[in-house]
């Protein structure tokens, strides 16, 4: 019998997040097909604000027949977690990876602590699901090794409506004024090395071209202590004119920061996909970056990977790719045939094909 509802479980629902983005794009999906389809987390890891759009995971179970779906998405230690094992139906388990705890231990202790739990329960569920769903080759590897079976590889969901948004016209005329712009976007968070990311600038910047500003788009919510030694270091260097920390900020002025930056530097050390270098790709924008993790799947053999973070080199390659337009017009080839392979990809029907009864 075919399932009559598809639900979803996430540790977390809010605005700007790439899981909960998906959820609601899958959840469409769901409902289009003719489900019912609901997204359940707990009501404290839900935005006040999007509360009557998310239940409380404390009702979902009386809501689950045996011929439904429940999908899980997995990416920290959350109570949810153990839901999936005693839900009365099939169960997927959507895997967007776990950050290994030790990066958050100095500077958030709760954080590391449910990280680390996350590890102790993706293993306790290695057996749980019908379906295991690895948002990277990189990620599906990880749940190889805590004996998962009957794993598949589905990149994660992004909206291309989100990322044709005009961009805000004030932020976008600012940028255009600030020479040579270098931008980084994701969480400050320690595992992203925003630190190793501000000496790499600091080297182009001194070296290269002294023009030049570095931009930090992501929250530090979390992550304060962190936030505040990374602004020591950028004065310690003499740089903090050139660096601008934005936060969390609009689609609108992330589009803008995307169109506004010459070139995309990430040296982060541990991704489970790095959304944000499919957007700089979309938006023409170079990707140099740290060969870490899942970073050199979603790359997909565009842009540059750096596999040692040797600053003088990779200075001189920014230098290059802003200066040198036939490197430039070749790095953005690449990338428009990755970003065309990404978007082309019927992820709905893959979706469907996956999750349809035996």
């Amino acid at each position: 019998m075919p399932p009559r509802a598809i639900h979803q479980i996430s540790a977390g629902y809010t605005n700007g997040d790439a899981i909960s983005n998906e959820a609601r794009e899958m959840r469409a999906m769901f409902r289009s097909w003719g489900y019912e389809s609901e997204i359940f987390s707990e009501t404290k890891s839900i935005l006040p604000e999007l509360r009557a759009d998310c239940s409380d995971v404390s009702l979902l179970e009386s809501r689950v027949s045996s011929e439904d779906i429940v999908l899980l998405h997995f990416s920290i230690g959350s109570p949810v977690n153990d839901y999936l094992e005693r839900m009365p139906c099939r169960k997927v388990l959507r895997y967007h990876n776990i950050t290994p705890h030790h990066y958050f231990t100095p500077i958030n202790a709760a954080t590391a602590s449910c990280l680390k739990r996350g590890r102790q329960q993706i293993e306790k569920l290695s057996n749980v699901a019908d379906l295991n769903i690895a948002v990277s080759q990189y990620n599906a590897g990880e749940l190889e090794k805590c004996g998962y079976s009957n794993i598949t590889v589905m990149p994660i969901l992004i909206d291309r409506k989100v990322l044709d948004r005009n961009p805000d016209r004030k932020l976008t005329k600012q940028l255009a004024d600030t020479g040579t712009n270098v931008l980084f976007v994701g969480r400050c968070a320690p595992n992203k090395r925003i630190e190793d990311l501000v000496q790499q600038f600091y080297h182009y910047h001194k070296f290269y071209n002294r023009d030049s500003t570095l931009i930090h788009v992501g929250s530090f919510s979390g992550t304060e202590r962190y936030h505040f030694l990374i602004k020591g270091l950028v004065k310690d260097l003499g740089i903090t004119e050139n660096v601008k920390f934005m936060g969390s900020i609009p689609q609108s002025e992330l589009n803008a920061c995307y169109k506004g930056s010459d070139l995309f530097l990430s040296m982060s050390e541990h991704e489970g996909f790095c959304i944000p270098v499919i957007e700089a790709m979309y938006h023409n924008l170079p990707v140099v970056a740290y060969a870490s993790s899942a970073v050199p799947d979603t790359m997909d053999g565009a842009g540059i990977l750096f596999s040692e973070k040797n600053y003088p080199l990779v200075a001189e390659t920014m230098d290059r790719l802003v200066t040198s337009q036939s490197l430039r017009n070749g790095v953005i080839s690449t990338q428009n045939s990755r970003v065309k392979r990404y978007f082309d990809r019927d992820y709905e029907n893959d979706l469907r094909e996956m999750i349809r009864p035996s």
